[in-house]
């Protein structure tokens, strides 16, 4: 099916759906030449007409054809819930919910642990991303000695110029980066037994030789998976089983730009789990529905181990990191 054929297509559809929910999509489209900036980790989506770019409604807010939800976050607009008009309220799709500190959180469920950061609960799973920027700000003629400075009632820290060489950072962090005994965290256990998981580390591998938080994206395993199938007769494990045929990861609605063949953990009949035991973190493209990309860092599985020390905590923030993975680097990032 063709570019426009498909274009037309979802018009055609988006017009019956309109025309049964008795709302409109019929009329001219007229978008902003630039669109609104959304919200921190609000979804820019093209709206259920096929018209514009709009901000994705959240969990709980009302919703329309001009005004989806945000798919990325399994949301859906249902439209029983308010019979007397056209609108509907974004609720999530069927998912399990989050434990985190005793605090539950529905699936699509958007909250701040911290005001550093932002996380999302996705059919049992947390995700988080920082909301402090953490880029190097260099000297620039209307700013030759920036340096960042916490403020007061504020949650992150700030650029201030100093017109001074007196208190340069730039050179402190040069010297700081020649003088630096590099110290970095093993990375987390991965948030998820199954399916995309989150897990991080902590550095001070920088030009300013300070400790930051990196994340990456992680799947131990696909979700449904029966890896017991693959254990071989008068054994009792399948310890890292190799995907046959390429697959796109999938993150929030989006797709790996190209296609790979990961190893996973497996599966044992004993009582025992598989786990990491040596990884590779590489950065994969990921394009949206929308035709936008972005990039992450992800953890590629070299080999897994079996043992009896089983994770039993899926919180990413107090769950402690109990075994070491012996062979993890980093490449391409």
């Amino acid at each position: 099916m063709s570019t426009e054929v498909s274009a037309v297509f979802c018009l055609l559809l988006a017009s019956i759906v309109a025309s049964i929910m008795g709302q409109d999509c019929t009329q001219p489209c007229v978008c902003p030449s630039e669109p609104a900036p959304c919200a921190f980790g609000t979804s820019l989506v093209l709206d259920d007409c096929g018209c514009c770019k709009v901000c994705a409604r959240q969990l709980g807010e009302p919703c329309s054809l001009r005004e989806p939800c945000d798919h990325h976050k399994m949301l859906y607009c249902d439209y029983s819930v308010l019979s007397d008009t056209e609108a509907g309220i974004c609720m999530a799709q069927e998912g399990q919910t989050c434990d985190l500190g005793g605090v539950v959180y529905r699936s699509g469920e958007t909250f701040q642990p911290s005001c550093k950061h932002q996380c999302m609960c996705m059919d049992g799973e947390i995700g988080c991303v920082a909301t402090c920027a953490s880029h190097v700000r260099l000297p620039s003629l209307d700013c030759p000695y920036p340096r960042r400075i916490q403020i007061p009632g504020k949650c992150c820290e700030e650029w201030v110029c100093d017109q001074t060489p007196v208190e340069n950072p730039y050179h402190s962090a040069m010297s700081a980066r020649d003088n630096c005994v590099v110290q970095t965290t093993e990375w987390s256990e991965c948030s998820g037994t199954c399916g995309m998981g989150v897990s991080s580390r902590v550095t001070n591998d920088n030009e300013r030789c300070q400790l930051e938080r990196q994340t990456r994206v992680c799947m131990i395993r696909p979700c449904g998976a029966d890896q017991e199938k693959e254990i071989k007769k008068g054994k009792k494990c399948v310890r890292t089983p190799k995907a046959q045929t390429g697959v796109r990861f999938e993150l929030s609605g989006c797709h790996s730009v190209r296609l790979y063949k990961p190893k996973f953990c497996g599966a044992c009949t004993d009582g025992r789990c598989c786990t990491p035991l040596a990884t590779v973190t590489a950065e994969v493209e990921f394009r949206c529905p929308e035709g936008d990309t972005f990039r992450k860092r992800m953890m590629f599985i070299r080999s897994c181990a079996c043992h009896h020390r089983c994770p039993r905590d899926n919180d990413i923030f107090l769950a402690p990191s109990t075994r070491r993975m012996t062979g993890d680097y980093d490449r391409g990032v």
